[in-house]
């Protein structure tokens, strides 16, 4: 078994990257050591870089200053207006202020993954036969460490795949000059390189590590593999990437998909109770099998209560509001009785107080928006108000802007009280089982063309597979049926059950309707008559849309650097 003998110091690329912004293509601006490496030894330094790599895996529990990605989408408003969240749709996104964290945390970690691949042959582990380390545990760990550094790198070119369009596709360590004149490779031939990476190591990477001796969890593994492939190529196969609608790539998306679907219970993956995708409690959920652990620091253990502070309502105690869910999340919601939305039974201003209008919808509603008249959190004595003059509502600073507040991913147990403090474990969901029920069930559709529709190859329908969803125990909605409307249902179904996971702000991306959802985001101006009833009163918050917000932009600084990169088109 071969190991790197000269590794780089990840913590060393990262400081030389802030402090001296060096080009985040130049692959050679690290140092090297043998023996006196900064690592205590080699063992330790491949386990360290190794970790590093992973550490850059990116995860949204308010990266904007307290926003989440879903304030820039349709999902939520965030309540603070100093949060550069509110520049993706004020017009002050642009080259000079691109929002680059993908492209850079992205490249530096694909030259540390190159790196470690091109130097993992260099020395064997012989030496460490006879001491007292357990070689053959090392030695085994050690052995999965190139495939999982692969997936590693594969999962970071989606990133920037999804969010730049083409990129240039460097699989191994460059000179600075080599570096700064690289050239973007198109979109299709990245999709195609992760799929064939997914595909070549996936039968080399464990189903789980429960039974491996350390039991890590988030560590690549088969499921996670597959799954990266099934997601690229539903990317690749949506309007923004396949805009000749070429079926045969809604084709590919759904064999992957299913390929996921027909393996999970081989695998020990199953569908569970919603309430149990977040809490301290989410890592060990059968559903989840890519998770990423966030805390306060940032750090692996995932332990904090910062997430909390920011999205706890104004008016409770150290709460300061923040991703605030719309109403037109809220109109996405169906009832149990009926299957029709909140939107189409709703239009106009309601009297929350005599209607209540909130009775009988989507179980799902009630675990992840908090409304008017709630007890939350826990400490919390009195009934949440957000109507004008309400207990946490306006005027208060920061008070929602939406007439909600956010419950999912929020851990009501955690005090943030100034006498008693408590923090509690956050997860990142990455990859869950319900995803891919969702995108096999558009893809199939797309390539069907009827959402009733079977072949020998897809057994299942693009309705049945919702309707697997549906059927869990603490949702039970009714079943989806027929053809009419699918899109529009299934566009629902996907906000509602895929809220606050970070895939709202991309999928309307990659289907082109960025005019249809996101330049007129509802919202509810919640007041109260003098007779004492609630009245829901729509209103609407209007955003700024253009379609070259469909990419990002190429950073300025980079395209300086290396004249070989061309803009994205509107940029």
């Amino acid at each position: 078994m071969k190991i790197i003998k000269y590794l780089i110091s990840a913590l060393y690329i990262f400081l030389l990257c802030f402090v001296a912004g060096c080009v985040d293509l130049d692959y050679s601006e690290v140092t090297t050591d043998d023996e006196a490496w900064v690592y205590a030894s080699p063992t330790n330094g491949i386990q360290r870089l190794v970790t590093d790599i992973y550490a850059q895996i990116p995860f949204d529990f308010g990266y904007f200053d307290g926003a989440m990605l879903s304030s820039a989408s349709d999902e939520s408003d965030y309540a603070r207006s100093l949060s550069n969240i509110h520049k993706f749709y004020n017009g002050a996104w642009s080259t000079i202020n691109p929002f680059d964290s993908t492209w850079r945390n992205s490249y530096s970690a694909i030259a540390e993954a190159n790196i470690f691949l091109e130097k993992i042959g260099k020395i064997s582990l012989d030496e460490y036969k006879y001491s007292g380390i357990a070689y053959d545990i090392m030695k085994a760990k050690f052995e999965k460490f190139p495939y999982e550094v692969r997936f590693l790198r594969a999962y970071f070119y989606f990133e920037l795949a999804k969010t730049y369009g083409d990129v240039p596709l460097v699989t191994k360590s460059l000179t600075a000059e080599e570096a700064n004149n690289v050239s973007r490779t198109p979109v299709k031939d990245v999709f195609q390189f992760i799929v064939d990476e997914c595909d070549a190591i996936a039968q080399y990477l464990p189903i789980t590590y429960a039974a491996e001796p350390s039991q890590e969890t988030g560590r690549a593994s088969r499921p996670m593999a597959l799954a990266l492939k099934a997601r690229t190529l539903l990317y690749a196969a949506s309007p923004l990437f396949n805009p000749s609608n070429d079926a045969e790539l809604w084709h590919k998306a759904a064999a992957a998909n299913k390929a996921v679907l027909d393996n999970a219970a081989t695998w020990g993956i199953s569908l569970g109770a919603y309430s149990a995708l977040w809490g301290d409690q989410s890592f060990l959920n059968p559903e989840i099998f890519f998770i990423r652990p966030a805390g306060n620091s940032q750090e692996d253990s995932g332990w904090g209560n910062n997430f909390e502070r920011y999205n706890f309502p104004v008016g409770v105690e150290n709460g300061n509001s923040g991703n605030c869910p719309t109403q037109s999340l809220v109109d996405a919601y169906e009832y149990k009785s009926t299957g029709i939305s909140f939107g189409d039974t709703w239009n106009g201003s309601v009297n929350v107080t005599a209607e209540n209008p909130y009775s009988g919808l989507d179980p799902r509603f009630g675990l992840t928006v908090v409304k008017n008249g709630d007890s939350w959190p826990v400490y919390n004595s009195l009934p949440i108000e957000t109507f004008e003059g309400g207990l946490n509502a306006s005027p208060l600073y920061g008070a929602t802007t939406t007439g909600y507040y956010l419950k999912k991913y929020c851990d009501q147990g955690v005090y943030i009280t100034t006498n008693y403090t408590t923090a509690a474990r956050h997860s990142w969901i990455v990859f869950r089982l319900s995803e891919f029920y969702l995108n096999y069930a558009e893809a199939v559709y797309n390539y069907l063309k009827n959402a009733d529709a079977t072949n020998a190859e897809f057994s299942l329908s693009a309705n049945a597979a919702i309707n697997v969803l549906r059927d869990r125990p603490d949702v039970m909605m009714p079943h989806f049926s027929g053809n009419g409307n699918f899109t529009e249902r299934y566009t629902r179904e996907r906000m509602v059950e895929l809220a606050f996971e970070g895939h709202r702000f991309w999928d309307v991306r990659r289907w082109k309707k960025g005019n249809d959802f996101f330049t007129n985001v509802k919202v509810a101006k919640i007041t109260k008559d003098g007779s004492g009833n609630v009245i829901l009163q729509r209103d609407v918050k209007t955003r700024l849309w253009d379609e070259k917000y469909n990419l990002f932009p190429i950073p300025f600084t980079e395209m300086q650097k290396n004249h070989n990169l061309t803009q994205n088109a509107g940029w």
